[in-house]
C-alpha cells in the first residue's frame, strides 16, 4: 500500500520578479513531480509585490495577496518563507528577520542579504531551530552550495575558484569576439537589461564579491567576511588588453579566488588572464563557472546558467524540495556558532603580471619605467608598444609581462611610475592566473 502524502508544504513568496514567477511556474507545472519526490505536495498560499496590479503572465488568482512582505512572512498559513526581492536592506531584511522571529524557515536568493548579515540571521534562525537556505543566491543553476554543504563535506577545502557574474563575463567575451570596446559592449548588456539597476553591482565585482564571500565561509568555515574582498571591477579593461592577451593565448575574466593561508582568509574579485585552453579560458556570454578544490577530491568544475528565470527559480525550489523531505542542516554547513572569525590576508603568492601603461613620447620614458619595475625587484619577460589610431602623437602605448612578482612588489612599482614624470593616466596591472 502507497505511503500517504503529508500535508502540504505551504510557501509564501516574497517577490514577483523573473525569479518569483519562476518558482511560480514550476510550482504550477510541476506539481505530481515535486509531490513525488519530497513526499508531500508543495505549494503556494500568498505572495507579496509592490505592485498588485502589473501584468505578471503567470495565474495568482489563488493566492493570497500581501502589500508588506513582512505581513507575508508572519501569516500562520505559511510554512516556508521564500525571499526574492533582493537588496540587503530594508523590507528583504526586515520580512526575513519576521519570518525567522514567527517560526518560518528561509529559503532566499538574496546574495547581498545574506554577504552583509548572514552571520546574525544564521545565527537566529539556528537557535530557534529554524533554517536558513540560499542555493539560488551563487551561480544561477549551478548546485555550488550543495556540493560543499554535503557531497563534499568529507573534505578539507584547499580553495574556491570562479567566474561568478554573467553580466561581466557577457561583456568580457563580446568585446573579445565582436572587436567592441568596453563603453559600447556595457551601453549593449544595458539596452539587454543584463545590467542592475546599480551597474557597479556587476561591473565593479560587488555583486561578484557576495557570492564569494559566501562560498568561503563554507569552505572553511568562518563567518561571513565580504568586507574582507578585495574588489576590482572591468571599467579599467579596455579592448587593447583583451587583443594583447587574446595573441598571448590568454583570456580576461572577473575572477574569484579564496584560499586560507597560513597568513588568513585570502579573497579577491579581480580580471585576471586565464589560458585560453583553460575551461575558465572557454567559457563564454553569461555561463558562470566554480571550481572547487579538496584534499580527497581534488578539483571539480562545475558550469552553468548564472542567473534568468529558469535556472534561478530551480535552484530555489531545490531548497524547498529539500525541506519538504526533511532534509535541514545550518546554513553554513556547520552551527553558525562555531565559525571562526576569519584573519584576512592579501594575497602574498607571486605570479606573473601584464601591465599597460601610456607613456609620454620622448627619449628614456621607457628606460625610467624599467629601472622602476627594476628597483621594485621585478624582471621583465615580455616588452612591447603597442600602435593604435587614436592615439596622440606624443604618447605610447606600452604593454609589459612580467616574471613572477609578488602583488606587494607591483603595488611598489606602480606608485613608483608616477615619481618618474613619465606616466600619462592610470596604468592597468592584471594578474596572469595559469589555472
Amino acid at each position: 500500500m502507497p505511503t500517504p502524502l503529508r500535508p502540504p508544504l505551504r510557501l509564501g513568496l516574497a517577490g514577483l520578479g523573473t525569479v518569483g514567477i519562476g518558482v511560480v511556474k514550476i510550482v504550477q507545472t510541476h506539481a505530481d513531480l515535486i509531490a513525488a519526490r519530497s513526499g508531500r505536495p508543495v505549494v503556494i498560499t500568498a505572495v507579496s509585490a509592490r505592485d498588485r496590479t502589473k501584468n505578471r503572465d503567470a495565474d495568482l488568482s489563488d493566492y493570497a495577496w500581501e502589500s508588506d512582505p513582512a505581513a507575508l512572512a508572519r501569516r500562520e498559513d505559511v510554512d516556508v518563507f521564500v525571499e526574492v526581492m533582493g537588496g540587503h536592506e530594508g523590507p528583504a531584511r526586515a520580512a526575513t528577520e519576521a519570518a525567522i522571529a514567527a517560526g518560518k524557515d528561509v529559503v532566499t536568493a538574496n546574495k547581498a542579504l545574506l554577504a552583509h548579515h548572514g552571520q546574525a540571521l544564521a545565527l537566529a534562525a539556528e537557535s530557534a531551530g529554524h533554517v536558513i537556505r540560499f542555493e539560488a543566491a551563487v551561480a544561477g543553476g549551478i548546485p555550488v552550495i550543495k556540493a560543499l554543504t554535503e557531497g563534499l563535506a568529507g573534505n578539507a577545502m584547499r580553495r574556491v575558484m570562479g567566474v561568478m557574474n554573467g553580466t561581466c563575463n557577457y561583456i568580457l567575451t563580446r568585446m573579445q569576439s565582436a572587436g567592441l570596446p568596453y563603453e559600447a559592449v556595457f551601453e549593449e548588456a544595458r539596452q539587454l537589461g543584463y545590467l542592475e539597476a546599480d551597474p557597479n553591482l556587476d561591473v565593479g565585482g560587488i555583486d561578484a564579491g557576495h557570492k564569494l564571500s559566501l562560498l568561503a565561509a563554507i569552505a572553511f568555515g568562518t563567518r561571513v567576511s565580504f568586507d574582507k574582498v578585495e574588489l576590482q571591477g572591468i571599467g579599467s579593461v579596455s579592448i587593447d588588453d583583451i587583443r594583447l592577451a587574446d595573441e598571448m593565448g590568454y583570456r580576461i575574466k572577473l575572477l574569484g579566488v579564496a584560499q586560507m593561508t597560513g597568513r588568513g582568509l585570502e579573497q579577491r574579485m579581480t580580471p585576471c588572464l586565464v589560458p585560453t585552453s583553460s575551461p575558465l579560458g572557454q567559457l563564454q556570454g553569461g555561463t558562470n563557472m566554480v571550481v572547487l578544490e579538496g584534499d580527497s577530491v581534488g578539483q571539480i568544475v562545475m558550469r552553468g546558467p548564472g542567473a534568468g528565470e529558469g535556472p534561478t527559480a530551480s535552484a530555489v525550489m531545490g531548497d524547498v524540495i529539500d525541506l519538504a523531505r526533511g532534509l535541514r542542516l545550518p546554513t553554513f554547513g556547520q552551527p553558525a556558532a562555531t565559525l571562526a572569525e576569519p584573519v584576512a590576508a592579501i594575497a602574498a603568492a607571486p605570479c606573473r603580471w601584464y601591465l599597460r601603461m601610456t607613456l609620454q613620447d620622448k627619449p628614456g620614458a621607457l628606460a625610467k619605467i624599467a629601472t622602476a619595475l627594476g628597483e621594485a625587484g621585478i624582471s621583465i619577460d615580455q616588452m612591447r608598444q603597442i600602435n593604435r589610431d587614436d592615439q596622440e602623437d606624443d604618447d605610447a602605448v606600452v604593454l609589459f609581462v612580467t616574471h613572477k612578482a609578488t602583488p606587494a612588489d607591483v603595488a611598489h612599482a606602480l606608485h613608483s611610475f608616477g615619481a618618474t614624470g613619465v606616466l600619462l593616466g592610470q596604468p592597468v596591472a592584471i594578474r596572469i592566473e595559469d589555472v
